[in-house]
């Protein structure tokens, strides 16, 4: 038999869940691992989907979702950041952000493409890369507050290079870009003709300004395509729904790989999508607010513990480094945390090499087992410092 040789060699399952399941049966457990808002889905938003399943709307739809989705999503995104897209030409429905992330990089990527990814990032870029037949090139960002700086945009840059990924908000680092340092990326990707994949999936999640994209700056209209869905700002992780966004010929390439991976999207759950972007423009902000009361309960506590914290800006985790002192690693502080106290974090390994030292910590959960959990956290550590 041959052997099997196809891209998925070498890649590994993300091990985001496995701390969870150390504390699965028991009862105290605390898991502040995946990244999935604790609220339930708006009601409206549910009605909508029950309509439709009433309505007998379960037949397959247009590869690029329904055109009132692709228009409200457009309208959406126009309303968010003053930037239109056309609905026809522009506008891509996808099952959920992960799928747009796929079928870019496909659309984008020669074998042996080059992709800038600054690091510690999230596992799905270097898979769809790799799925891709690309070759993911790292950048270290964890001295310079988790943010690609020109300077080392433009070392990582060879003459193999096609794409740039950024995530503003980031995950799992919460790191949110100015305008400003926006700007001066985007100068380097038009002097070097680098495509930019932007994923803003957070983005309503942002804590203090107006989100700012990188499609925005000068010159980056084309050579950008903007990612974004509904799984974090109206909890509706579930429900699979994603948007892309991108000039015609890119779209339209994007589009051929939705039709020959997915068909097309959920018709129910583009029903539910179209109640979101309509009628829920201020679903998101309560979650945030929780976001925010939680983000500062926990690096207020973190700090009090001698855990070093970068303040995230964004989305719904924070991401601080293991005190040196400990001696242990990321996977080893979270395996013995979970069995020691009943709190599963995600380690830092997950995000690449660069993330080794760190762990990841949900906000998405009441206050109360947040709480709780940083007060188990905090007497874990104590005791490690005391040997």
């Amino acid at each position: 038999m041959q052997d099997i040789s196809g891209y998925t060699r070498g890649l590994a399952f993300a091990s985001m869940r496995r701390f969870a399941d150390l504390v699965a049966g028991h009862p105290d457990a605390i898991i502040l691992t995946i990244g999935q808002p604790h609220f339930p889905t708006p009601a409206h938003i549910a009605e909508a989907a029950k309509r439709a399943i009433d309505d007998g709307f379960t037949s397959y739809t247009p590869n690029r979702g329904i055109r009132p989705l692709r228009e409200a999503a457009s309208a959406y995104y126009e309303r968010f950041t003053g930037h239109r897209y056309d609905p026809d030409r522009e506008v891509l429905v996808t099952v959920g952000t992960t799928h747009a992330i796929d079928i870019a990089v496909r659309a984008l990527l020669a074998p042996g493409d080059e992709v800038v990814i600054p690091a510690p990032a999230y596992p799905g870029y270097e898979g769809a890369v790799r799925l891709a037949g690309g070759h993911p090139v790292f950048v270290d960002t964890r001295s310079t507050g988790f943010l690609l700086t020109p300077d080392a945009l433009a070392r990582a840059i060879t003459p193999r290079t096609k794409l740039v990924i950024l995530a503003s908000p980031a995950n799992p680092t919460g790191a949110v870009y100015s305008e400003d340092e926006l700007s001066a990326l985007a100068r380097i990707c038009v002097e070097r003709d680098l495509y930019v994949l932007s994923d803003e999936i957070y983005a309503e999640l942002q804590f203090d300004g107006s989100p700012v994209s990188a499609s925005r700056m000068v010159g980056m209209r084309e050579r950008t395509v903007v990612l974004h869905g509904l799984s974090k700002s109206h909890a509706m992780t579930g429900w699979r729904i994603g948007f892309a966004f991108a000039p015609e010929p890119i779209a339209a390439e994007m589009a051929k790989a939705a039709q020959f991976s997915v068909s097309c999207p959920s018709s129910i759950s583009q029903m539910a999508a179209l109640e979101a972007l309509t009628n829920g423009h201020e679903d998101s902000q309560p979650m945030r607010e929780a976001y925010r009361a939680n983000r500062d309960l926990a690096v207020e506590a973190l700090q009090s513990m001698g855990v070093p914290v970068v303040k995230p800006a964004g989305a719904f985790y924070v991401f601080p480094e293991l005190p040196k002192a400990l001696g242990m690693t990321s996977d080893a502080f979270c395996e013995a945390l979970a069995r020691e106290a009943h709190v599963a974090l995600v380690s830092g390994s997950c995000f690449t090499r660069y993330g080794e030292g760190y762990v990841r910590v949900s906000l998405a959960c009441s206050e109360n087992a947040l709480q709780e959990a940083l007060e188990r956290m905090a007497r874990f550590v104590a005791r490690r410092r005391q040997g």
